[in-house]
């Protein structure tokens, strides 16, 4: 991953919670480097099953090639955003969890 997994699951914080803090969740993705943004996409992709964990380098490729609108409003628009990434690190065996209590 191009990605720390705090940084990952700071965005589960925010996502849990985009009706406050939109604004918020924008700006730290916005922040965020390409290779990061893509990360997070290939995350996603991973969690909702549309990669296999073993098939991250083709996920991660795949996002970062076809980023087309910003990545913050793509993210957006996934409903279940923060589950999917969850279910993304999981996959990649790393606990979201654990990341999470870190940052609260």
């Amino acid at each position: 991953m191009k990605i720390n997994a705090d940084k990952v699951a700071e965005v589960i914080i925010l996502a849990r919670d985009m009706a406050r803090n939109r604004g918020q969740f924008d700006s730290f993705i916005s922040g965020l480097r390409d290779e990061e943004k893509a990360s997070l996409v290939a995350i996603m992709w991973i969690g909702r099953d549309s990669f296999d964990a073993a098939e991250w380098d083709e996920a991660f490729e795949t996002a970062l090639g076809e980023a087309t609108t910003p990545t913050q409003d793509y993210l957006r628009g996934s409903p279940h955003l923060a589950d999917h990434l969850e279910n993304g690190l999981d996959a990649l065996g790393i606990s979201a969890s654990s990341e999470e209590d870190e940052l609260y």
